[in-house]
């Protein structure tokens, strides 16, 4: 046990009970969970509680006290930062000016400008350190097997003609998430939060970077912060332009991308199968024949294990020699996180075209 590394999660909201603690659970013979953090103890104790099921050892921290015991604890070398969205930017850099590995839920940051000073400052003290501490975002959607199975399809597809994402979520009030206070008092609301994900899927299936965008933005639903509706057309660096369209509820949701080529389509519809949520991929050839497959969610899955791969690696060679996974860089979230400012800084201006900043 002493050999396993020590991990710790700081926040204690639903997605670390219904997602962090049971997928961390299944996994739990790489890594010994030691704490779990919260500001405050009455929120701490009910995460731990969850916890302790899957790992009875596990001890609970809370407040400045807390954080700081979990800070100058050598024995814990990396962290999960699921805290609101506002704040993860610089917890996750105090963390790692300790030497701690951090894995930062998505968003990636709040907006452009923060994401462009955390990379500057995580640059600036990692050459102090005797090896810089990995920075990742958890971003699943890279890592759902329907994305990795329709990234390959792309070479079947021939030249890229036009690319769809459509997205008609459905926030709200039966959804878990839909109160919550950070996401409402998020600059983007849940365009932002939720659209990172839309927008993950789309590079990671086409390869290629969004250089510029022209967006519509609106708000409809009183209930639902501003803007609740986006269309908006993109670029990409090869050349290839595609739409994309997110209504955050709608009474009919429905989730799609669909890049169609001179030689046949590729689809990634998300849905359910034989009681299990995920992704159908469908791939239609030149001669009018298709082919689909189902893949149910575990994007939250493989990418704990990856991190947990990547850290044991650069722990093993402690001289920064070790070379991330890409798909968990903090650099590939902040691009999703500078596609979708790009967009609401264009609806901001009625539609007017937004060059997307460049990591």
């Amino acid at each position: 046990m002493a050999q396993l590394p020590q991990i710790a999660i700081l926040g204690s909201g639903i997605f670390v009970k219904t997602q962090y603690i049971p997928r961390l659970a299944e996994i739990s013979d790489l890594f010994v969970l030691k704490a779990i953090w919260s500001r405050s103890e009455e929120s701490a104790r009910s995460a731990v509680e969850a916890a302790k099921k899957f790992f009875p050892e596990v001890e609970c921290k809370w407040g400045d006290a807390g954080l700081d015991e979990i800070i100058r604890d050598t024995s814990i070398i990396w962290v999960a930062v699921v805290l609101a969205g506002q704040i993860q930017v610089d917890m996750s850099l105090r963390l790692l000016k300790a030497g701690k590995h951090v894995l930062q839920e998505k968003p990636a940051a709040a907006c452009v400008g923060e994401a462009e000073t955390g990379l500057s400052s995580y640059h600036a003290f990692g050459a102090d350190l005797p090896f810089r501490p990995i920075w990742a975002v958890a971003e699943n959607y890279r890592f759902e097997p329907a994305f990795v199975e329709g990234r390959k399809l792309m070479t079947e597809v021939g030249d890229i003609m036009n690319i769809q994402v459509i997205v008609e979520g459905s926030m709200n009030s039966s959804n878990p998430y839909f109160s919550n206070a950070w996401r409402r008092n998020l600059t983007g609301g849940f365009i932002l939060d939720m659209g990172v994900h839309y927008i993950a899927g789309l590079r990671m299936l086409v390869g290629s970077e969004v250089t510029s965008v022209s967006a519509i933005t609106s708000h409809v639903d009183s209930t639902l912060p501003p803007p609740d509706n986006i269309s908006s057309t993109f670029q990409l660096e090869n050349g290839c332009s595609g739409v994309f369209v997110m209504v955050v509820s709608s009474r009919t949701p429905k989730i799609l991308w669909r890049v169609v080529g001179l030689k046949g389509t590729v689809q990634i519809e998300r849905g359910n199968k034989d009681g299990k949520h995920g992704y159908t991929v469908i791939h239609y050839t030149a001669d009018g024949k298709s082919q689909s497959f189902f893949h149910p969610f575990c994007g939250v899955n493989e990418e704990l294990k990856t991190f947990l791969s990547d850290i044991s690696q650069a722990n093993l060679k402690k001289d920064g020699s070790h070379e991330v996974e890409h798909r968990l860089s903090y650099a590939e979230g902040a691009r999703d996180v500078a596609i979708l400012d790009a967009m609401l800084e264009s609806g901001k201006r009625q539609g007017a075209p937004v060059q997307v900043k460049r990591f």
